[in-house]
């Protein structure tokens, strides 16, 4: 089969009690107006679906799953993206299909406790009218080796579609994403297992799809975030590649690959492809220099600003960053004729940037989301100067209006909006 070259899919981790302390003490204290926030911020940051788990010890799951569905359905900026139904319990896991609304996905089933168990859940799935994810765990526990990974998955996806007739295309598989760097070397290849795994599933296993918790591979360097994001980046970037589609994200903190520091992006690959027998000791050496003293405050780095107005304004589209964008634009339009030069000009270079480094996996869907808002206000910016001088007599003239219509919340909607 040939692997797809799709856009890969964000799934937004932070509506979770297991892995947010903010989501966990907000619904803990019944204050779910305010959860919804945070749901709210996941989809603003580029998340395509949401992740909901509430297994919490403390909690009434079932029940805590079932009002936080129906308040999100009740917000339509938020039930414009599907649900991920997320939870190690099955009764929680049905509660909450019985009431959200559209296509969901169900976090997760496998073969840990059967072939019987898997069907029976799989066949409730599908009557629901839902994808799944399907763990790589058997009988025998988690995959944690590339064979381990590939003939779990194999298995599972012959029972599915050969005994439950479940639709190859709602099927997720989630090979197990590990912590590497631990400092145990029998940890040291899990980064390379996973990817080869996706590659192997993407290869044979047709119309599926590959998944995983990504922060799980940056856990050895817990509470130092700018590594973590660096590995987070360069973990994508090789697992995108090998057909990975889908991960469990935080959507607003992601790294663009070319942008990470050379030095930090060689040692994390080498820890993430395990190159070397030393790399764990070599990633230890510089990490702390990328942390930065304890209880500092990271002072932006505005360097960047003392680069010409066009460089600057691709700086802002590559990076996002809309602080400065309307000052930009003024001074760059104060050096053309026409303000309509500064957006066929500088602006649509900085939006080919983005481009190239999306269409090459550098950069992801929630970052080119967000140079797509600096573009918006620029061109916001300009268009009063734009029409003053059509009222002035600019002999420039238009080529008419062209009208682009997608299915809503289609991948092709994304780039529409993006556009348009």
């Amino acid at each position: 089969m040939t692997k797809r070259q799709g856009i890969f899919i964000n799934i937004g981790e932070r509506t979770n009690v297991t892995g947010s302390a903010r989501f966990k003490k907000l619904i803990l204290n019944g204050e779910f107006d305010a959860a919804l926030e945070v749901a709210l911020q996941q989809v603003e940051a580029g998340a395509q679906i949401i992740d909901v788990n509430m297994d919490e010890a403390m909690l009434d799951s079932e029940a805590a799953m079932v009002k936080f569905l129906n308040l999100i359905a009740s917000e339509p900026d938020i039930s414009r993206v599907p649900i991920m139904i997320d939870s190690s319990k099955w009764s929680v896991i049905e509660a909450g299909l019985k009431c959200v609304q559209g296509k969901a996905i169900v976090n997760s089933i496998s073969l840990k406790e059967g072939e019987e168990n898997f069907i029976s859940q799989a066949k409730l799935i599908k009557r629901y009218g839902a994808a799944t994810v399907v763990m790589a765990f058997d009988e025998k526990g988690q995959a944690d080796t590339l064979d381990r990974k590939y003939d779990i998955c194999e298995r599972s996806y012959k029972i599915l579609t050969e005994k439950v007739g479940f639709p190859p295309e709602d099927i997720i598989f989630d090979p197990n994403i590990f912590a590497v760097a631990t400092g145990i070397e029998e940890h040291n290849n899990y980064g390379v297992d996973f990817i080869e795994a996706t590659r192997k599933i993407t290869d044979n296993l047709p119309y599926c799809h590959v998944s995983g918790g990504v922060s799980n591979v940056s856990f050895s360097f817990r509470g130092n975030n700018p590594v973590r994001e660096a590995m987070h980046s360069v973990f994508l970037y090789h697992a995108i590649q090998a057909g990975m589609d889908m991960g469990i994200v935080n959507a607003g903190m992601m790294t663009v690959y070319s942008e990470i520091p050379a030095e930090l992006r060689e040692r994390v690959e080498d820890v993430i492809l395990n190159r070397r027998n030393d790399a764990t000791d070599r990633l230890l050496e510089i990490a702390e220099k990328y942390k930065g003293e304890a209880g500092e405050e990271k002072k932006e780095d505005l360097e960047w600003r003392k680069r010409s107005a066009e460089e600057r304004l691709s700086h802002a589209l590559v990076k996002g960053i809309t602080t400065f964008i309307e000052a930009d634009t003024e001074e760059a339009r104060q050096k053309f004729d026409r303000p309509l030069e500064v957006i066929e000009g500088p602006l649509m270079a900085g939006m080919n940037i983005v481009g190239d480094l999306f269409g090459s996996g550098q950069m992801f869907l929630p970052q080119v989301v967000k140079s797509a808002r600096v573009m918006k206000q620029a061109v916001a910016y300009l268009l009063p100067f734009i029409e003053a001088g059509k009222v002035e007599g600019d002999t420039s003239s238009s080529n008419g209006k062209i009208l682009m219509a997608t299915v809503k919340g289609d991948v092709h909607d994304i780039g529409k909006n993006i556009v348009g």
